[in-house]
């Protein structure tokens, strides 16, 4: 029996950005249904909006009131801002933000009840979308929250690991949206054995790498120069990998030079790349990631991609916005859930141990 294409919620992002224009670029192409059912939570009125000011092609949307109306064969709209909402491209506003809000929310919201099977997040405006309802520096923070809203404690709760990945790289994030000031005291010795154990985990299950290779990024200048530049190194991230490697049986290097170790090409001899921190790992990824690039929220019980860049507005309105990396995130978020679901029936029933008896030819089953 064929399982049905799988739902993808599309949040539109800041409406004043340019998340209308990439994902009605990627619409136009019907070859995306055959891939997978994409459902936009925005606005009919905005989608006309952009099209007659984009000169775009008329795109057939349906539009329902709820996703559980989704159906294989067509891409569908559910409206979740006012109608007398208007798009100003370029130009932040509170309305703006309020309306990405409400786009996330019941996309999400649609994804924890499984209506939707993941969630490709537009990009928004962090100070715009600040409300009490949402007080959170990044998607992947309030992703989180909303994923541990019912956990009863600490060893039930979900943590998310940020990953930005393309074809050739994948760089996750030990902190992510912090000031620099408060990076050092967050580098522990138990963070960095989370976030690696977390970066494995994904690996393999949402990326179908068997024994992933981990390289694992200093903090200071030159790995910290035998403690002249910064002790992080020696007395934190380099046993936090001694660690990983003799009890967690995972194959983690390091720490490494980040200038030396991206200008070499050195991260093309592993899996994955574990940064220390935001700039450190994004701004190598984006330079050698050009267009490509996704954001992937791992470490949740929930598929969350998104592009790797933010809402353009210096160029939201004028038709000049590359969908590419929206369209690979799309791409990502399917080959997540089949890779997940891939693993999780190669666990289901797994082989019973066995073992022979000493002097014996029969096999006997352990059935413990």
């Amino acid at each position: 029996m064929n399982e049905r294409l799988p739902r993808i919620a599309i949040t539109h992002g800041d409406p004043n950005g340019i998340g209308y224009e990439i994902i009605l670029k990627i619409l136009e192409d019907n070859r995306i249904l055959e891939l997978c059912t994409p459902v936009l939570y925005g606005s009919q009125k905005l989608v006309g909006q952009y099209r007659k000011l984009l000169d775009l092609p008329n795109i057939p949307l349906t539009h329902v009131s709820d996703a559980s109306q989704l159906r294989e064969g067509a891409a569908y709209i559910i409206n979740v801002v006012p109608e007398d909402f208007k798009a100003e491209p370029g130009s932040p506003s509170p309305q703006a933000g309020a309306a990405a809000l409400a786009s996330l929310e019941r996309a999400v919201t649609d994804l924890r009840q499984g209506l939707v099977d993941a969630i490709v997040t537009a990009p928004v405006c962090k100070s715009t979308i600040q409300t009490e309802n949402f007080h959170f520096p990044g998607h992947t923070e309030y992703l989180e929250a909303r994923v541990n809203e019912n956990a009863d404690d600490e060893n039930s709760r979900q943590h998310s690991l940020m990953i930005l990945c393309n074809e050739r790289l994948r760089v996750a994030l030990a902190t992510t949206h912090l000031p620099l000031s408060e990076i050092a005291p967050a580098i522990t010795h138990d963070l960095i054995v989370e976030k690696t154990r977390a970066f494995s985990r994904s690996l393999h299950c949402d990326f179908g790498v068997n024994a992933p290779r981990i390289a694992v990024l200093s903090l200071n200048p030159h790995a910290g120069e035998d403690g002249l530049l910064g002790k992080e190194e020696q007395e934190i991230i380099a046993p936090a990998i001694s660690e990983l490697r003799q009890k967690h049986r995972i194959l983690a290097f390091g720490p490494y030079a980040a200038d030396g170790f991206f200008g070499s090409g050195a991260y093309e001899k592993f899996d994955g790349v574990l940064a220390m921190y935001h700039d450190q790992g994004l701004a190598p990824f984006k330079t050698l990631a050009m267009d490509a690039g996704v954001n992937v929220t791992a470490g949740l019980d929930i598929v969350r991609t998104s592009p790797d860049h933010g809402t353009g507005f210096d160029i939201a309105g004028k038709g000049e916005a590359s969908e590419e990396s929206m369209r690979q995130a799309i791409y990502a978020a399917i080959d997540i859930l089949r890779n997940r679901r891939r693993d999780e029936r190669a666990h289901r029933h797994p082989l019973r141990r066995q073992y022979y008896e000493k002097g014996n030819d029969n096999v006997v089953l352990d059935l413990s």
